[in-house]
């Protein structure tokens, strides 16, 4: 009896994904004189110190907020600011309340789903093994006692939460909840008392501001010339430390922006909104100055015109990227590519190792003449879960390395600089596919391909819209490369994909008919060779030979 066959999930349609909606670039603060820190640092503690404040109220607030609390707030602020920094301080607190309600929610999600596997599991006899879908029972009687205290656990934690979420309460900490949390481990941090506190102060600082089109140089609070000239809309109570008219201070030290700089002097120079940010770097002992700002999102560009060149497949894994080119008729074309990265180390690390590796990928690609790169819209947030993996933590600590959503914002803005599309397919079976159709054809004795190399394959094969598997071949009796098999995948479109080649004496065919042969056949020196075409089943001298 044969077994039932496989179901599988649908494949949902590539698209070309859209491009970056803005742009932030960053230039040190250099030459910058005793009195100029001391102002910096002054306004920045002055202004945090409201902006702390004006969270726990909007965080007492709750879902009780509206126009008038927050004009309240607003008011309160400007007396010991000003308007612009009170609608900037504002501003600032609703997104931080609004990341922590979606940050409560997803870990709400997390919450429910972990119970309810747990749930799923203890309800299974012990031992009883799962499927690719939905886990098994657990392994032993200890096992399964230990995951009934931790449901009980989750339970409890789903309780309060849900009780926080319905009484719309949230946690927000001014500096970080990881920094906070070093205070209690500075050994491990390698990190003295003092210096802790002073990157607590320092991330507790408040030094940004929202532009505005129509005003001068696109910012009234934080105000930058085209030529660089920095100049800042004192609070207050700081109005004594003013060195310029109207209450502000120009500081000794300029900037010039050289990424992106052309576009943000034509933003100044005719007055469009761009929002700056003043920061300090304990670490390094350095002042940077952060330029945004906003623009209208590309239209897409049509799927065809994207695919005219052909296209690159790339393989996302945890330590690198694999990429093979394709030909408009999805034939893997010149040798893989592999650009690793490594994700150790802190943060920037991490960061500045996805942007080296993004960029050898663009440059192989221009070279290449590629117009788009296909790769997989991954996604593992409901993979990553320890009650669903149990005692698998290296797999687990895998797919949580993989940094899927900084890697796909950067290589869509990275890419839109370049010109090329970004073509994000289905990532089912690829990996599986990939390897049972396209690894072994194209290993050779000089050339090894991994799983990785044919699923990207797979996924370019994918954003062509090509069926992933290879076509199937012919007996060996019946290719005509006589010991080879004809890799080349035509376009389904083309007349004759399918049929046989025709012999080649077919081109001879007037010559030899004047001599009085056949055209499939070469001049034989005596007439006993003749054969039954019937029986042969191929072409025969006829019965009139001319020995020669």
């Amino acid at each position: 009896m044969t077994e039932p066959k496989k179901q599988l999930r649908q494949i949902a349609l590539s698209f070309v994904a859209l491009g970056p909606s803005g742009v932030s670039v960053r230039d040190r603060l250099g030459h910058l004189t005793p009195e100029d820190e001391k102002v910096l640092r002054l306004v920045g503690a002055h202004l945090g110190s409201l902006a702390s404040r004006d969270v726990a109220a909007r965080c007492r607030d709750g879902l009780d907020h509206s126009t008038d609390t927050w004009a309240a707030r607003k008011r309160e602020l400007t007396a010991m600011s000003s308007s612009r920094w009170a609608g900037a301080i504002t501003k600032a607190t609703h997104d931080q309340w609004a990341l922590s309600r979606r940050g409560q929610a997803a870990h709400l999600q997390n919450l429910e789903a972990g119970a309810r596997t747990i749930t799923h599991r203890l309800s299974l006899p012990i031992g009883e093994k799962g499927s690719k879908k939905t886990p098994g029972g657990y392994r032993s009687k200890s096992e399964w006692f230990h995951k009934t205290r931790r449901l009980h656990v989750l339970e409890d934690r789903l309780t309060a939460v849900q009780a926080d979420r319905e009484a719309g309460h949230v946690h927000v900490v001014r500096g970080g909840k990881r920094l906070l949390n070093t205070r209690h481990n500075l050994t491990a941090a390698q990190l003295t008392e003092p210096e802790w506190r002073q990157r607590w102060e320092t991330s507790r600082w408040f030094l940004q501001a929202d532009g505005e089109s129509g005003k001068r140089y696109g910012n009234e609070t934080i105000r930058v010339t085209p030529d660089g000239e920095i100049s800042i809309k004192l609070p207050v109570p700081l109005a004594e430390y003013a060195n310029s008219r109207h209450g502000r201070y120009t500081l000794a030290a300029k900037v010039r922006f050289p990424h992106r700089g052309p576009e943000w002097a034509d933003r100044v120079e005719a007055n469009r909104a761009v929002a700056y940010r003043i920061h300090y770097q304990v670490a390094k002992g350095r002042w940077y100055v952060d330029a945004s700002w906003t623009f209208p999102v590309v239209p897409n560009i049509p799927m065809e015109t994207a695919l005219a060149h052909g296209v690159v497949g790339v393989d996302t894994n945890a330590d690198h990227l694999a990429a093979w080119r394709l030909d408009t008729h999805g034939n893997p074309t010149g040798q893989p590519r592999r650009f690793w990265f490594d994700l150790s180390g802190t943060t920037q690390h991490r960061d500045a190792q996805v942007r080296h590796a993004l960029s050898r990928l663009l440059n192989w690609a221009k070279t290449c003449g590629v117009a788009a790169i296909a790769v997989e819209d991954l996604d593992f947030a409901a993979e990553k879960t320890r009650e669903k993996h149990d005692r698998k933590r290296r797999f687990r600590q895998l797919i949580s390395g993989m940094p899927t959503g900084r890697l796909r914002g950067r290589l869509t803005s990275m890419a839109d600089a370049t010109g090329i599309a970004i073509i994000a397919v289905d990532p089912a079976y690829t990996s599986l596919w990939g390897a049972q159709h396209w690894q072994k054809p194209l290993t050779s004795t000089n050339r090894k391909t991994s799983r990785h190399d044919a699923a990207s394959i797979a996924i370019g094969r994918r954003a062509q819209g090509h069926p992933i598997r290879r076509r199937t071949a012919p007996p060996r009796a019946h290719q005509s490369d006589a010991h080879g098999h004809r890799t080349a995948q035509a376009d389904r479109r083309a007349l004759g994909r399918e049929e046989t080649r025709h012999p080649v004496t077919d081109r001879g065919q007037e010559p030899l008919a004047r001599t009085g042969r056949t055209p499939s056949t070469r001049a034989t020196r005596t007439p006993k060779t003749v054969r039954d075409v019937r029986s042969a089943g191929q072409w025969v001298q006829d019965s009139l030979l001319l020995a020669e």
